[in-house]
């Protein structure tokens, strides 16, 4: 089995606002494409556009109707993906060590070339975050765009994930959590950051800032103006206008 870092130098992960969220999907597809065409292996596409669509995605979007007890119903949408748990058991159960989380910056990653598919992790996992890649048989994850994030090829602007850089809402925000001054670590300070299921003990690093809560609206009195007089016609309108009168 393999085991975990007692402690790593950066916490590198995700805060998600579930109040901006909008379920474009937009983190969802740059995700595919960015994970597809760069330095990772292809994620699979089967039967793309027939009846029985399989595939591996990394990123998924799911969309709940919330109705609170003294609020409007709302829409959520929850944007899904590995949490990077600071005790991963998707990591120590794994027999061969192709899964594992890094000490430098605590990424939680798979090794393709030891993974023999077994899927143990995936049972693990109490988030579902794990894909078998139904191709090449051996499992996927979110890798926080490793690949990218340090790649000295880009532009600083880009090195953060594909996820957070394609988000139109801003919704999505990448930081180092060892960090108190990074962006991540104000916002879970400021909006009260929460663990997803916590009650599973697996320390997630990625965090949700909850939505909002809504307000119903006040009603109003209907307008009780009066509408404005219309001006008199002259001529054969004003006299068209008088026998339409008479008609009743």
């Amino acid at each position: 089995m393999t085991s975990l870092p007692t402690a790593s130098e950066k916490r590198l992960g995700l805060v998600i606002d579930l109040d901006t969220c909008v379920g474009c999907h937009a983190c969802a597809v740059n995700c595919k494409e960015w994970n597809t065409s760069a330095g990772a292996s292809p994620l699979s596409d089967v039967d793309a556009y027939g009846a029985d669509v399989s595939g591996a995605w990394l990123n998924r979007i799911h969309t709940f109707e919330v109705t609170p007890e003294n609020a409007p119903a709302q829409i959520v949408h929850f944007p899904k993906s590995c949490l990077h748990c600071d005790d991963a058991p998707c990591v120590t159960v794994c027999p061969t060590g192709a899964s594992h989380k890094r000490s430098e910056d605590g990424i939680v990653l798979v090794n393709e070339d030891m993974c023999i598919g077994c899927g143990l992790c995936a049972w693990a996992c109490p988030y579902g975050a794990r894909e078998m890649d139904p191709v090449e048989n051996v499992m996927k994850k979110c890798t926080l765009c490793v690949d990218r994030i340090y790649s000295e090829t880009l532009p600083e602007e880009d090195r953060i994930p594909a996820c957070v850089r394609t988000c139109p809402s801003s919704a999505r925000h990448f930081g180092d959590f060892n960090d108190p001054a990074s962006n991540v670590s104000q916002l879970v300070a400021e909006r009260g950051g929460i663990d997803l299921m916590p009650e599973m003990g697996t320390r997630p690093v990625n965090k949700y800032l909850p939505p909002r809560p809504k307000t119903r609206p006040h009603a109003t009195a209907p307008a009780t103006t009066a509408p404005a007089a219309l001006p008199k016609a002259d001529g054969f309108l004003g006299w068209l206008d008088a026998a339409l009168d008479k008609l009743g």
